[in-house]
């Protein structure tokens, strides 16, 4: 019985995972631009929903946990999105508008993740916050199994999520925008399609995730520190990568692989080889397959 607790485990890793690669995806999917700011959105995310937590558990208006977890999700998803497009307002569009080179975006990626983080530490400080607990957590018990309330609903969010993006990308309108602009996105101006809009779009839904990825994690390890985001958004881009960067189901599948494998380290050897372990097996899937597990490779007509 002990390894469907460590597939739950694992599940609930690999969803806060898939929930920031998703973000990746569908910037890099877009613009072909590695948002390496991503993770420092998710810990913006987190904080965001802290405060408003914070701010609607004090008003004297007996405001119960529940129905400030129900306001708290929207209002962080909608400002960690305004982060994500001022971003790309400030700091993406005037480089793409002068034709800089690809390079210097990606710089200027790391520049805005470091900007956030060091900007958070510099407003707040370095002591560490506690979230408040919004969620009266539940504990069914099945034999030596046993699961949360609050590690269900971030695997059913995960999932929720990549049907949605998937519905948005492949069924609307503004997703097969999204996919022509990731095919030509000098031709498509010249049909009419507002370019900048479909990228503003293209942030507010990846940022959102990340937003709806940081009240989540919150929630389940409930300590929050500028600097929470670094590694997990790494984490998250290599998951990104080895699922096939710029589809979907690579983002999902990638992120729930590498909660499995981390997991999986943890069960059989000590936990300080878990990165070490987990890295070097997605490596060598990287090797094996390096457009990843649902990349294709592309080829350029001269």
């Amino acid at each position: 019985m002990e390894i469907f607790q460590h597939i739950l485990n694992a599940l609930q890793f690999g969803s806060f995972y898939a929930l920031i690669a998703l973000g990746y995806t569908l910037v890099y999917g877009v613009l072909r631009l590695i948002n390496f700011a991503h993770g420092d959105i998710f810990m913006v995310g987190a904080y965001i929903a802290y405060f408003v937590a914070v701010a609607l558990l004090g008003m004297d208006t007996g405001m119960s946990p529940g129905l400030a977890l129900a306001i708290t999700v929207p209002v962080t998803m909608v400002l960690t999105a305004l982060v994500g497009v001022t971003l790309e307002r400030t700091m993406y569009r005037p480089l793409r508008r002068k034709g800089a080179d690809r390079l210097y975006v990606v710089i200027t990626a790391l520049m805005a993740g470091l900007i956030l983080e060091n900007g958070n530490l510099a407003l707040l400080g370095a002591s560490r916050k506690r979230f408040p607990d919004l969620l009266e957590k539940s504990i069914w018990t099945f034999g030596s199994v046993s699961v949360t309330n609050l590690k269900v609903i971030v695997i059913v969010a995960a999932i929720a999520v990549f049907l949605l993006l998937q519905f948005i990308v492949t069924r609307t309108k503004i997703g097969m925008a999204m996919r022509g602009i990731s095919y030509d996105k000098f031709a498509i101006p010249l049909m009419g399609i507002p370019l900048d809009t479909i990228i503003v779009f293209t942030f507010i839904l990846g940022s959102g995730m990340a937003g709806l990825a940081g009240i989540l994690f919150a929630m389940s390890y409930p300590i929050l520190e500028p600097y929470m985001g670094a590694l997990i958004g790494w984490k998250a881009f290599i998951a990104a990568v080895v699922g096939g960067i710029g589809d979907i189901r690579g983002a999902i599948v990638g992120g729930f692989l590498l909660g499995f494998i981390e997991i999986g380290v943890v069960a059989v050897f000590p936990s300080t080889l878990r990165d070490l372990f987990a890295f070097s097996i997605l490596l060598v899937i990287l090797w094996l397959k390096p457009t990843g597990l649902f990349g294709v490779a592309k080829t350029t007509k001269i």
